[in-house]
């Protein structure tokens, strides 16, 4: 069989009179390894352009793929993104005028245990956006973290019901230290204890245009610091009882979560702008606690 060498082009086919011009043409879910800093990340990818040419029938989506694979060639970075969208454009010149892609995927990252020399590895959700346009190449960076929440009512509460029962135990005796101290250690003196959520953040960061690197790492240090509570993977009990004293000095309502958060990322100069959600999946109702803030988002 002889092999055709002028195959017909139908997406090049010429519309004979005026059609709507397309926001985004393109693909949805592929699937492409990549690199986060040093760290592999099975990605899935949407890419796209707009088409402009109302008479033009259809783009190029093969272009669209094998440029995508361009993001296994290194480290995914500020330039490499532009570098991808820009030959979406080249390749479709005269068709589109903005490209787009937005990656998703899962980040493993090793964290350390709070005391013990143990560690063990946490599962980051990420995004990456990036669109090119004749106003300007943007990066946003979205990441998901999870963290404990301890009532700051429900650790009032159950204060005052530990000072009613001590003061039932001891309002006819005065205690010396030891029958205190032991007392103390007993079921009697933790006879109620305030509730804990396990919590999740949703930041989402929009980068400066001269951004040259990706601030995973910084992003993730400094939201988890300002929080105080990550949730953590291999754990002794010396690393069990740190988590607990951390709990008791950062009592949060979602509110007070969002506020931290919102301090982190107005001292992090790469960052032009943010939005974030914090949601506190309550053990004691059956529905969640949450809250929002932004700064310079649009």
């Amino acid at each position: 069989m002889n092999q055709q060498t002028d195959m017909p082009d139908i997406a090049a086919q010429r519309s004979s009179g005026s059609t709507a011009m397309l926001d985004w043409v393109g693909m949805r879910g592929i699937a492409l390894p990549v690199r986060i800093d040093t760290q592999a990340v099975s990605a899935r990818i949407d890419a796209g352009v707009s088409l402009d040419d109302g008479q033009t029938r259809g783009i190029h989506m093969s272009r669209l793929y094998l440029a995508v694979a361009e993001l296994q060639r290194e480290a995914v970075s500020p330039a490499l993104l532009r570098e991808v969208l820009e030959r979406f454009l080249n390749s479709h010149d005269g068709l589109s005028l903005r490209a787009y892609l937005e990656l998703r995927g899962e980040w493993l990252i090793e964290r350390p245990a709070l005391i013990s020399p143990l560690s063990g590895y946490k599962a980051y959700p990420l995004t990456l956006k990036a669109h090119l346009a004749p106003s300007g190449f943007h990066l946003e960076l979205g990441l998901q973290l999870s963290y404990s929440s301890t009532c700051p009512c429900s650790a009032a509460l159950a204060r005052q019901l530990i000072q009613q029962r001590f003061a039932d135990d001891f309002c006819e005796r005065q205690p010396d230290f030891d029958t205190m101290h032991a007392w103390l250690g007993s079921s009697a003196g933790i006879i109620a204890t305030p509730h804990s959520q396990r919590s999740e953040a949703d930041i989402r960061v929009r980068l400066q245009a001269d951004a040259t690197s990706l601030p995973f790492i910084g992003l993730l240090d400094r939201a988890e610091a300002a929080l105080g509570t990550a949730v953590q993977t291999a754990v002794k009990r010396a690393d069990e009882q740190a988590f607990a004293l951390a709990n008791g000095q950062n009592l949060m309502f979602c509110e007070d979560a969002a506020r931290r958060l919102h301090g982190a990322l107005l001292s992090m100069p790469e960052v032009e702008g943010f939005r974030l959600h914090v949601t506190h999946a309550e053990s004691l109702h059956a529905h969640d606690a949450a809250a929002s803030a932004s700064h310079n988002w649009r």
